[in-house]
């Protein structure tokens, strides 16, 4: 809009109702964007409140795991077995391959951190 505005073109939208031809109607159009950004600061500032209050009351966030513990456990000791594909591990669970292999990268890394001849 400043581009066009330094080469002495107006912006007028029918479809929008926007008209920022005279000085007037572009102090409207200002206020209004202040305003909408105003009020996405404010949602911002009370979302991240929301989920600092959920997390103080012990709640994590997140789309909860289709598998249970000891299902995972059973993925994560069927993969590097060999005796079934990975459509059949997949089929036997109910699961997608992505989720598998969710899994397995998530068994990794935690396999990762946990120091050598320490049981978690």
């Amino acid at each position: 809009m400043t581009e066009l505005e330094q080469q002495g073109i107006g912006y007028q939208s029918s479809l929008e109702a926007i008209n920022i031809t005279t000085p007037g109607r572009k102090l409207v159009y200002h206020i209004f964007g202040a305003l909408a950004e105003f009020e996405r600061n404010l949602i911002r500032e009370r979302k991240h409140a929301g989920i600092a209050a959920a997390r103080a009351r012990g709640r994590k966030g997140g789309r909860p795991k289709r598998l249970n513990s000891q299902q995972r456990a059973l993925a994560r000791r069927s993969l590097p077995q060999k005796k079934h594909s990975i459509d059949e591990i997949c089929l036997t669970l109910g699961i997608t391959k992505s989720t598998l292999y969710a899994y397995a990268r998530e068994a990794a890394s935690k396999d990762a951190l946990t120091p050598a001849g320490v049981q978690s």
